[in-house]
């Protein structure tokens, strides 16, 4: 009881919590302009920034899955156009705008968004010369993306069917200006190369300011050109007009009248350059056969009558040939007679000749020898005999056999030659044809 009035008293939680029911409840989306300030981006990838003006700001952020689709990037001091829900943070008791899109607000920031839309694409390569696909000559079908009620279209219709009328034009009509023309193109490229029944994509608009072009700036337009597996023509405005569709396309036209005389070919151009190259062709085949008939009829002067000139090449022919045939036959005998006197020589040095005349005289010499060996093997015979009578003669076993004895004195073996050097008793061994025997002298005597 306060003052004599009953209140109830908020917790700072259910006092943030109530004031954010009340915020949401009473603003759902809404649009606001302003100028950024106090950007930050923290590792998390989401945007925290303020928008303000002249009379006060309020607290932004852009989460991450919102801050890659805006197509820009955002920067302290751009003036953008936010679109988002107001929310209160009841950790710190403030409410603040939860963007869901944004775009750039005015002439200054729409360039500033094209330059830095134009700077990231180019250093991802998506301009280079490398990637880009030639325009075919003579498309058999094309596309067209644009509105389909401006007079883009009607001019593109009207230059084609004035060039070449029998080319189909296949429309893919979509919106050109507006937050929903993106989508649309996006969804129109894809849908032709889906098909795969044109050659080539006239992508036209005509001229506008930078906010009417703002479509043929977005990033989900360039990428999807750049995807493109069919060429594409960007015929975007006035020759003076430059979108970043222009830089990803793979050919540039100045206007969609010019896009249209750039993909399709005069046909009476056409007819008539085939008229004069079939006509230098068929003047050409008529120089080369005249030609050739000129070098034919001089070769058949310098050949003559053929029938006349096989006549002679055959007798020519015969002629060597025989002469051919003597040559062999002459040839033949002398390598015969040689190969004749090769075999006898040969047969004179073959080592089985050799060899024979070497046994015969090797049967020769042995007979030689063993006559001659024979024959000293009976004079040493002979004279061995002669010794051996010679030797038996002095053999004193011969003169023990003719009754003879051989005395000697022991112990020492003296022969004795005279008894008187022996005494009665000494011992004597006495050595006679057969054996011998030993005794004592029991007396000596003189004859």
């Amino acid at each position: 009881m306060m003052n004599g009035f009953s209140q109830k008293v908020w917790t700072v939680s259910e006092l943030n919590e109530a004031v954010r029911d009340l915020l949401e409840g009473r603003f759902d989306l809404l649009w606001v302009e302003g100028e950024v300030a106090d950007l930050r981006r923290p590792s998390s990838g989401h945007v925290y920034f303020s928008l303000k003006d002249s009379g006060g700001q309020v607290r932004a952020v852009l989460f991450r899955s919102a801050s890659a689709a805006i197509g820009f990037r955002l920067e302290d001091g751009m003036r953008v156009l936010c679109r988002g829900r107001l929310s209160v943070y009841p950790l710190r008791g403030e409410y603040q705008l939860i963007v869901s899109a944004a775009e750039p607000y005015g002439i200054g920031a729409l360039q500033r968004a094209f330059e830095q839309l134009k700077a990231r694409l180019e250093t991802e390569g998506l301009f280079d010369g490398s990637r880009k696909t030639p325009i075919p000559f003579l498309p058999r079908r094309i596309g067209v993306v644009t509105s389909p009620t401006g007079s883009v279209l009607r001019d593109i219709l009207h230059i084609t069917a004035r060039r070449f009328p029998s080319i189909p034009i296949l429309i893919a009509p979509v919106r050109v200006q507006g937050a929903e023309a993106p989508p649309e193109i996006v969804r129109a490229l894809r849908d032709l190369q889906a098909e795969g029944l044109v050659d080539v994509i006239i992508l036209a608009r005509g001229g506008g300011s930078l906010e009417d072009l703002a479509p043929f700036n977005d990033e989900r337009v360039a990428r999807a050109i750049a995807a493109s597996t069919i060429p594409v023509v960007s015929a975007v405005g006035h020759e003076t007009d430059y979108t970043i569709a222009d830089f990803v396309a793979d050919l540039r036209a100045p206007t969609p009248s010019a896009a249209a005389e750039l993909v399709v070919p005069v046909r009476r151009d056409l007819m008539t350059a085939l008229a004069s190259l079939s006509g230098r062709l068929a003047k050409g085949m008529d120089r080369s056969i005249s030609s050739r008939s000129d070098r034919i009829a001089t070769a058949r002067q310098r050949l003559g009558d053929p029938a006349r000139r096989i006549v002679d090449r055959r007798l020519a022919l015969d002629d060597r040939l025989q002469r051919l045939q003597r040559l062999l036959q002459d040839s033949v005998a002398g390598r015969r007679h040689r190969l004749v006197f090769t075999t006898q020589q040969l047969r004179h040095a073959s080592p089985r000749e050799r060899i024979t005349g070497d046994a015969l005289h090797l049967e020769t010499l042995h007979r030689d020898l063993k006559r001659t060996m024979e024959a000293a093997l009976l004079r040493e015979t002979q004279r061995v005999r002669t010794q051996a009578v010679r030797l038996d003669a002095l053999n004193p076993l011969a003169v023990l056999r003719r009754g003879y004895a051989v005395a000697r004195r022991l112990p020492e073996g003296a022969l004795i030659m005279d008894s008187s050097a022996l005494g009665e008793g000494t011992l004597v061994d006495v050595r006679v044809a057969e054996g011998g025997f030993r005794a004592a002298v029991k007396e000596t005597y003189r004859s």
